[in-house]
Parts: C-alpha cells; sequence; structure tokens
C-alpha cells in the first residue's frame, strides 16, 4: 500500500484559525481549484519515520521548514487507496514566497515530450469554510479534526 505524510500548517488569525494548504503544479492541475488543494504531503517508505517524512515533504514543497510541537492527526485514505498520515503544527510562513522542487512529467501522454513541473505551483492561507472547499475532500478530515482539537 502506498503511504504518505503531511504537514497541515494553521495559524490562529483575530481568532480563527487559517490553514494553509498548496496547489500542485503541472498541466492537469492548471486549472482545477475546487478540491484540488492539499496539504503539504509525500510519500515515504518503510524505513523512514513518518514525521520526518512529513517535515522533508513540507520543505521540498514549499522551501520552507516547519517546526513544532506537532499534533498527530487521524489517517485518511484518498479515493486512490493511498494512506495519508498527518500532523498539524502551528505556524506562519509566506504563502507568497514558497519554492517548490520539481519533477520531470511527460505531456501531453505518450507524446515524448517531457517538460520540467513543480510539485506545487502556489499556496494561500485560507479560513475554514475556504479550506473545505478547496482542499482534496479525503483531506478535509484533518481540518475537521484540528478545528476539534483547538475548541
Amino acid at each position: 500500500m502506498r503511504k504518505s505524510a503531511g504537514i497541515l500548517l494553521y495559524r490562529l488569525h483575530t481568532g480563527s484559525p487559517e490553514f494553509f494548504l498548496v496547489h500542485p503544479g503541472g498541466p492537469f492541475w492548471k486549472s482545477k481549484d475546487a478540491g484540488a488543494w492539499s496539504i503539504p504531503k509525500g510519500e515515504f517508505t518503510d524505513d523512514e519515520e513518518p514525521l520526518a517524512a512529513a517535515q522533508r515533504e513540507f520543505t521540498e514543497e514549499t522551501g520552507k521548514a516547519v517546526g513544532g510541537p506537532f499534533r498527530s492527526l487521524t489517517p485518511v485514505r484518498l479515493k486512490s487507496g493511498k494512506s495519508v498520515q498527518a500532523w498539524a503544527a502551528e505556524g506562519d510562513i509566506d504563502a507568497a514566497s514558497i519554492v517548490s522542487n520539481t519533477f520531470q512529467l511527460e505531456w501531453p501522454p505518450r507524446s515524448g515530450r517531457w517538460l520540467s513541473v513543480p510539485e506545487v505551483d502556489r499556496a494561500g492561507w485560507f479560513r475554514l469554510d475556504e479550506a473545505r472547499v478547496k482542499i482534496n475532500p479525503s483531506q478535509a478530515a484533518f481540518i475537521d479534526e484540528l478545528i476539534t482539537l483547538l475548541t
């Protein structure tokens, strides 16, 4: 089974939580918005500690390091079958200044043309209602659990 680990970064802004989400890069995701955003996350192997993988992935996708303390959240399963473990951490970074790593993508598929695309093409801070619309529906449970932990 494929598995990922990620960080749900949040900040309290005028008493209300805001959530840091990222938008996947590449031509497939270019025009997608609602349900396309995610927590910064990525796959890890059995020999890597999940929280360390989550921190590594956050840095790879944003160019920013995130520190704890970390609150473990209940894992979710995506439609693809992948399991995602996540941790919440309070922090504040400038979403406009993220720098993501890149990967090679054949586009259009089977064309023989390869593009270098960022894993994440943008990031943003969102209040609860907007975050629930933007985030991948399978990951919305992370936001809901964090809200419960904060209240």
